[in-house]
């Protein structure tokens, strides 16, 4: 035999060890998700008990990475990163809660969501089931990560996170006291897996069949190359581009609180409002108190020409100029755009044009503008007289989120448990066969709900 005849050997490639523990997650997945509400309580109980006994921990972690990221070169998203990434006492308190919040929820797994009678004795019932493996990609925000494990615990899913490397001490910690919860109850810790390195992003993107779900948290950048580069489904939204609208029969009062609230509670937040928009018959009354607001709290108001024209007078060195680039941006920061428009349709208009059909609010006192706002504003969220801040899982009562979905199919903003269950079709026959159903002599279905 020849040396052309002999058989050729290839090197055969290692599997990434983040597909290896996709593999582990999934099959630990379906012995959760046949584990008893009870049990899935208790370990969520324990999650919280961790989380809260390692506080100091947490925060010595988040300290550190805190630290290192002031050493790193900055980058435009530096300080947006920056807030997202820090922790304090009072969000290791929202953390816990958040958990003991989303174990009071009623179990998501098995409820019969239909039964219909196709005939007798052939009963069809629909009932809801976890997704499966869930892959989460975020950047900088330790606290989501227990949101979403709590979430995944509590309907049955298996987790497999990719974390920012700026938080990964932080979320080392917490991810540490999961896993802790999961032990001390007869959970596999299989079931959750956590990864910082940016390289198996991509390995997680091309695990069809293993990976069922993925969802991105983080830059607009992060989401659209993850929603661009995969065939797995994803949930997410790529910009929080949120507005208010202050028509011209609002409540200024009520105006002026819920614009401050929604722009400088926490501007690094999806849900903050990025535009406002100002009816002109209420403009002149509004605005000048607006504007020295956001002066006083280091707010940087960038308005278009009759806004600018109304406060000439005024001594306001945090009012520049907007372009039209700003009606489009997503800040995340002490920025927000401003522009008066003339009419409740022309506001209407330019949310649809302008906005991530994230959240968007109205503020007037006129019942027959707030239904046309609510008609016609192509948005999940959208409001009348209230923050776009509620717009989050723990202030629906969902106890929790593991992100907002901005798309037009189910799941829809905030995401929930009801985001991380679909459901499965059980029919039940005594050996009926479509044969019967079809023919001059065809048996007839009932179809009788149940």
């Amino acid at each position: 035999m020849t040396g052309t005849d002999k058989k050729q050997t290839s090197a055969v490639s290692p599997t990434p060890p983040i597909l290896e523990a996709a593999v582990r997650a999934k099959k630990a997945s379906r012995e959760l998700a046949r584990l008893s509400h009870e049990n899935r309580v208790k370990a969520l109980t324990a999650m919280a008990d961790a989380i809260d006994a390692a506080a100091k921990d947490i925060l010595k972690a988040n300290a550190l990475d805190i630290a290192s990221m002031d050493k790193q070169e900055p980058t435009p998203e530096h300080d947006v990163l920056k807030k997202r990434l820090a922790l304090n006492e009072s969000k290791i308190l929202d953390i816990t809660r958040s958990i003991r919040e989303v174990s009071k929820l009623p179990d998501p797994i098995g409820q019969t969501l239909m039964s219909r009678e196709l005939d007798s004795d052939l009963i069809l019932h629909k009932v809801a089931c976890p997704i499966g493996l869930v892959a989460v990609i975020f950047e900088s925000r330790p606290d989501a990560l227990p949101q979403i494990l709590s979430l995944c615990l509590k309907s049955g899913n298996g987790a497999l996170l990719k974390g920012g490397r700026e938080a990964e001490q932080t979320n080392n910690q917490i991810f540490a006291c999961i896993q802790k919860s999961l032990v001390q109850n007869d959970i596999n810790p299989e079931v959750f897996a956590l990864t910082h390195k940016r390289e198996d992003i991509e390995t997680l993107l091309g695990a069809k069949g293993t990976v069922d779900l993925i969802i991105p948290r983080g830059s607009n950048a992060l989401v659209s190359h993850i929603m661009s580069n995969t065939q797995i489904p994803v949930l997410g939204h790529a910009a929080g581009i949120c507005h208010i609208y202050v028509d011209k029969e609002a409540d200024l009062h009520k105006a002026l609180r819920i614009c401050i609230d929604a722009k400088t509670s926490y501007p690094a937040a999806c849900n903050a409002v990025e535009t406002i928009l100002v009816h002109e018959n209420a403009a002149a009354r509004f605005l000048p108190a607006l504007l020295q607001s956001f002066e006083n709290m280091r707010v940087e108001s960038r308005c278009d020409e009759k806004c600018k024209q109304l406060v000439r007078s005024i001594d306001l060195g945090m009012v520049k100029d907007a372009t039209a680039d700003d009606f489009g941006t997503e800040f995340s920061n002490l920025i927000v755009a401003i522009k008066i428009v003339d009419s409740i349709d022309a506001a209407i208009q330019h949310i649809n044009d302008n906005s991530s059909n994230h959240t968007d609010a109205i503020v007037t006192e006129d019942n027959s503008a707030a239904e046309r706002f609510f008609e016609l504003v192509d948005s999940a969220g959208v409001y009348l007289n209230a923050s776009t801040r509620f717009a989050d899982g723990f202030r629906y009562g969902f106890g929790a989120e593991v992100g907002i979905s901005n798309g037009k199919l189910h799941p829809r903003g905030p995401v929930g448990l009801d985001g991380l269950t679909t459901y499965k079709y059980r029919l039940i026959g005594k050996g009926h066969i479509v044969a019967d159903y079809s023919g001059a002599n065809a048996r007839q279905f009932t179809h009788k709900d149940l």
